[in-house]
Formats: C-alpha cells, structure tokens, sequence
C-alpha cells in the first residue's frame, strides 16, 4: 500500500474563514485540489476574534489541549480548535488564546490603531504551529506557508526545530504576497524572536527590517521554493527571489489553474 504524501498548509488567512487578501482563496482551492490529488492534507490558522466559531462549527480539540508556547521568558497557553473545510474532507486547526486572539479586531483597533502585541502574535503563531505539528506526531512532506504571519516559520525549521524527527523530510513553500501594514514590528522584535539557544540574531539578517516585507524576505530566503500569491508584490522582492539558484520558483499567475503548484508539491515530497 502506497502511503499518502502528507501537506501541511499555514497560513495567517483562508476563505471562508477569514480574507484579507487574494490568496485566501488560493489557499483554500490549493489545499482541496491537494486533498483530491491524493494528498493528505492539514491546515493551520489563528483563530482570530472576527471567525464565527458558531457559523463554522469549530470545536476544541482535547487531546492537543496543554500546549504552553514560551516567548521571552513567558509561558502562553495555547487552545487548538477544528473544522471541517467545507466541501472537503480535510480538517483546518485554529490556534487560539484568550489575550491575543480573543479581540474583535485583526491586526488594527476600531480606529486603525496598529496592536503593538502584533510581534508578539507572530511569534505565538509561528512557534505555537510547529509545537501543535509536534504534538500531532504527524510529520509532514510538504509545509506551504503564506502570509506574513507565517514569515517566520521556514527559519525556525531550519534552526530550532531541525532536529525534531516531525520534520526531518518536510520540505518548507513560502508564497509571498502583496504587503497589506506599514507599521514595524517591535524595536526588540529579533530578540525576542530569538526562541531557542541554537538560534543568535545574527542569523536573523533578513527580518532585521521588522515590517512587513522583512517578513516576506525571512521567509522566501529560508524556503526551499517559493511562490508569488499577488500581483502587487514589493518590487524589491521580485527582483530578489523572483529567480533564485537551486530554488523552484513560481511566479504570480491570476489565470492558473494551480497545476504547478500540485507538480511542485509532488517533486519536493519525492525528492
């Protein structure tokens, strides 16, 4: 019996449950095209304030219960939600908790204010996803990220949790989009990024600008290929990664039926 190629979706936004941008619903036909291809698929989000957890029939999941995600010297508690994706047979996780998830807003207040706990969220996000995959024991072939929220995923796996055995053939997609803040992150926002003793912020170079292209850029540079999900990219980043040496790149394509990015699944997860 020939066992299913498994992959993981991540991403700070899908339709229906939350879209902010374009590439929500490409996150959502990639993962059901996935499934039908004879993947197995999974997908990970936050569970944003704004997600009617009555509408989508979100439940917790008890056994992942227990999860403290450390940031900076501080344990933060992490609840893990499902739901069924709708008209498909595969499941999307919502990480939530109660300080940073629980508002009513997204990324800004009432009056457009940016939330200066933002960082914070990113890096709860990032590391709470990798600990939720470890606590799954399912280890993936395949991990597509996309976002900026996800930015720093791609370097975490390939410094703090590259000897962890869920993730020792995972082979990590970071799609880059269009750049929705302008705000910065916080001033200390490496640092504090900084979440294991492997990991020195010099090795963080390419976040060291602490917006939201910083982001995008930590992210592509740490991928083992890397995709384009808007057609109004940062310039700069095109230029960049738009061809990198020994990375599969795809560019944006508004037309795409999302074949490549079915073939570029199956030639990671057997490579």
């Amino acid at each position: 019996m020939v066992t299913k190629k498994r992959i993981l979706f991540i991403a700070n936004e899908m339709s229906p449950y939350l879209e902010l941008t374009e590439f929500s619903e490409i996150v959502n036909k990639l993962a059901i095209k996935a499934n039908d291809n004879g993947f197995e698929v999974r997908c990970i989000m936050p569970r944003f304030g704004v997600i009617n957890e009555r509408r989508h029939r979100l439940h917790e999941v008890v056994r992942l219960s227990g999860i403290n995600v450390s940031i900076d010297n501080d344990d933060y508690p992490l609840q893990i939600k499902v739901a069924s994706l709708p008209n498909a047979r595969l499941q999307v996780y919502f990480l939530d908790n109660e300080d940073m998830f629980k508002r009513k807003f997204i990324f800004q207040d009432e009056h457009e204010k940016w939330f200066e706990d933002n960082w914070l969220r990113t890096i709860f996000f990032c590391k709470g996803a990798l600990e939720t995959v470890k606590k799954f024991g399912w280890p993936p072939d395949i991990i597509h990220c996309s976002g900026w929220m996800t930015g720093l995923i791609p370097f975490y796996l390939k410094s703090a949790y590259k000897k962890e055995p869920v993730f020792s053939n995972s082979k990590i997609i970071y799609t880059i989009g269009q750049n929705t803040f302008k705000e910065k992150l916080a001033a200390d926002f490496l640092k504090r990024a900084v979440i294991h003793a492997s990991i020195k912020e010099k090795d963080m170079e390419a976040f060291k600008e602490n917006n939201n292209t910083a982001l995008f850029r930590g992210g592509a540079a740490h991928a083992d290929a890397i995709s384009f999900g808007d057609e109004q990219v940062n310039p700069a980043l095109i230029e960049e990664f738009g061809k990198v040496r020994g990375k599969k790149v795809i560019p944006y394509n508004a037309d795409s039926e999302l074949t490549e990015y079915l073939q570029l699944y199956t030639d990671l997860a057997n490579k």
